[in-house]
């Protein structure tokens, strides 16, 4: 991951400082983000990370929507089948998207967990994270909805958990160095999803 992976969104700058910001999350955790080692990393005057985001929080929430955004383009919500495709079909994308997720963007785990627990110490940006989160939440919830769930606020939710916990293993816990393949994830995607719906759920008219 580099200071200046781009995509589209904010401006230029903006995309620049958040990515700058989230490499020295990975590089040095926490601690290591500050307004002047975002100016160093990201190659800028001294003072253009304190213009853009001028507290710690305002750096945090930066941090945050950049990682939001990244996550999007690597997940892409958006090549999600509709349920139409059967379960085969979610099944597949899901595996797909995480297996990219895991194999070529593992950073972006690191800075998520890193700024999660800083969450936890700031009721300000808890409350920003958890806002910017729901652009992924309600996707999935519409999702299981419309797959035929009964209940798809809490499949939603047990659908994303699975995932998290996944996520965490591969990135820092006992499987970091043994990521599933995408037939695994597959496997996993579908004993989860039949579990909860059935073999033959009826989506939602």
């Amino acid at each position: 991951m580099t200071a200046r992976t781009r995509t589209t969104g904010a401006g230029p700058r903006a995309e620049l400082i958040g990515d700058a910001a989230l490499e020295l999350l990975v590089e040095r955790g926490m601690r290591g983000l500050t307004h002047r080692a975002v100016d160093a990393k990201a190659g800028l005057p001294q003072g253009s990370t304190s213009n853009h985001a001028r507290t710690r929080q305002a750096l945090l929430q930066t941090a945050v929507r950049r990682l939001a955004d990244r996550e999007a383009a690597a997940l892409a919500p958006q090549e999600l089948p509709v349920p139409g495709d059967g379960l085969d079909g979610l099944t597949d994308a899901l595996a797909l998207a995480l297996h990219r997720y895991l194999t070529d963007h593992r950073p972006l785990l690191v800075c998520r967990y890193e700024l999660a627990l800083e969450a936890t110490r700031r009721p300000e940006l808890r409350s920003f994270y958890d806002a910017t989160g729901s652009r992924f939440r309600e996707p999935l919830r519409a999702l299981m909805a419309a797959a035929g769930s009964a209940e798809p606020e809490r499949h939603a939710l047990s659908l994303v958990a699975w995932c998290e916990g996944l996520m965490f293993s591969c990135a820092a816990g006992s499987y970091h160095a043994a990521v599933p393949s995408r037939a695994e994830l597959r496997t996993g995607f579908g004993e989860l999803l039949r579990g909860m719906l059935g073999e033959d759920p009826q989506p939602s008219r």
